[in-house]
C-alpha cells in the first residue's frame, strides 16, 4: 500500500487540483490510502464530501499532507514555502518545467533525495507526451476567447488601446488575422478554435510533416508556411494576433521572435506567449498572472501566463487526471523505478531519482 497526497495548490488564483474524486477512488480501489487537503479541490468544484465519498481522508494542512504521503501529485511545481515540507525520499508528480525554475527548488529536491516525474516530460515511444497533451489542447482552445478580449479597443491600465477588432469579422469587414508559430499539439488547436470562430489563421514550424498535418486536417484552409527568419518578419508584420507555441522537451524554449519582429507589429497588436512556462519564445517578454495578464511593450499587448489553464480549472483538473492516472498507478503499485516495466513512458519523465538529476532534466 502507498500513501498519496493531494496538497491544495497556493500559487494567486490557481484553482486546479492534483487530483479529482474519480481519481482518488481508481487509486483507493487499487489498494492505497489517499490524503487530500481541506478545500484543494473547490476552486475546481469538487467539495471534500466528494473525495471523502471516493475514500480519501481530507487533512487539514499542507504539512500533513506532505508528511504522511509517499507520492505527492500537484499541477504546478512547489513554491518556495513548500520545499520545507517535502519529506526525505518522497515522490512528486507534477509539472515541473525545471529548465527555467528558480535554483532553490532543484536545491530542494536534491536536499531531501526527491525522485521528481514532470508531468511534461512524460513521453511515450511514438513521441506522444499524454500528460502534457490535454494541457496543451485546453491552452489552445482558449486562445480565440482570449484574443477577442484583447483585440478590444479598451484596454484599461496597459497604457494603450486595442486594435478594436472582431475575431471573426463580419460581411463587408475582414477578420482578424491569426499567425501562430509551431505546429505541434498546442499550435493544431489553437489554429482549430480560431478557424472556428472566422479568423484567418496562419501557421508557421520548420517541420514540413507537422505542416502537412495542418493543411490536411483543415483542408487547406488554413495557410502553412515553413519557419525562417524571412516569413517570420513577413508574418509577425501583418499579425494581429501572435500566438507563441513553440517546446523543446526538457529545454527552454528557442527565441523565435525577435525585438525587432515585435516593433514591426501594428500598435495595439497582440502577442501571446503559450511557451512561456518553458521561458517563452518572444524576445524580452516576462511571465504575468492570472491577476495580471497582460502588459503594453513597443506598442503591442504581451499574453504571457504559465498556467492559463487554471482560468478553466475543473475541465483542466479532469484532463489531467485522466491522462495522469495510469502513471501514478503504476508507481504507486510498484514504485520507482520498478514502474518502468510496466509504463516505459513514465521513465522518461523522471528529473531526479532519489535527489539525483537525470539526464532528462
Amino acid at each position: 500500500m502507498t500513501t498519496i497526497g493531494i496538497p491544495k495548490e497556493v500559487r494567486d488564483l490557481e484553482r486546479r487540483v492534483g487530483l479529482t474524486p474519480a481519481g482518488v477512488l481508481a487509486m483507493k480501489q487499487a489498494g492505497h490510502t489517499i490524503y487530500v487537503q481541506a478545500n484543494a479541490g473547490a476552486g475546481a468544484g469538487f467539495s471534500d464530501e466528494a473525495y471523502r465519498q471516493a475514500g480519501a481522508q481530507i487533512v487539514y494542512s499542507a504539512g500533513e499532507v506532505y508528511g504522511r504521503a509517499d507520492i505527492v501529485a500537484k499541477v504546478t511545481r512547489p513554491c518556495a514555502d513548500e520545499h520545507p515540507l517535502f519529506r526525505p525520499g518522497q515522490t512528486l508528480f507534477s509539472f515541473l518545467h525545471l529548465s527555467v525554475a528558480s535554483p532553490d527548488l532543484r536545491q530542494a529536491l536534491e536536499s531531501h533525495e526527491i525522485t521528481a516525474v514532470a508531468y511534461e516530460m512524460i513521453e511515450e515511444p511514438a513521441g506522444n507526451r499524454p500528460v502534457l497533451r490535454p494541457a496543451s489542447e485546453v491552452a489552445g482552445r482558449m486562445a480565440p476567447l482570449i484574443a477577442g478580449q484583447l483585440l478590444s479597443s479598451y484596454q484599461a491600465g496597459l497604457g494603450g488601446d486595442g486594435l478594436g477588432i472582431l475575431l471573426s469579422g463580419l460581411a463587408g469587414v475582414p477578420p482578424a488575422t491569426v499567425v501562430i508559430v509551431g505546429a505541434g499539439v498546442l499550435g493544431r488547436n489553437s489554429a482549430r478554435a480560431c478557424m472556428g470562430m472566422g479568423a484567418q489563421v496562419t501557421v508557421l514550424d520548420q517541420n514540413i510533416e507537422a505542416l502537412r498535418v495542418i493543411d490536411n486536417r483543415f483542408d487547406g484552409r488554413v495557410t502553412t508556411m515553413f519557419a525562417n527568419e524571412y516569413n517570420l518578419k513577413r508574418t509577425t508584420a501583418f499579425a494581429d494576433v501572435l500566438i507563441g507555441a513553440v517546446s523543446l522537451p526538457g529545454q527552454r524554449a528557442p527565441i523565435i521572435i525577435s525585438r525587432d519582429m515585435v516593433r514591426s507589429m501594428r500598435k495595439g497588436s497582440v502577442i501571446m506567449d503559450f511557451s512561456i512556462d518553458q521561458g517563452g519564445c518572444v524576445e524580452g517578454i516576462r511571465p504575468t498572472t492570472l491577476r495580471d495578464p497582460a502588459y503594453m511593450a513597443e506598442g503591442v499587448i504581451h499574453y504571457a501566463v504559465p498556467n492559463m489553464t487554471a482560468v478553466y480549472a475543473r475541465t483542466t483538473s479532469h484532463a489531467i487526471t485522466n491522462s495522469a492516472l495510469p502513471y501514478l498507478l503504476a508507481a504507486a503499485d510498484h514504485g520507482l523505478p520498478a514502474a518502468f516495466a510496466s509504463a516505459p513512458a513514465l521513465a522518461k519523465g523522471v528529473n531526479l531519482l532519489q535527489g539525483k538529476m537525470t539526464s532528462n532534466r
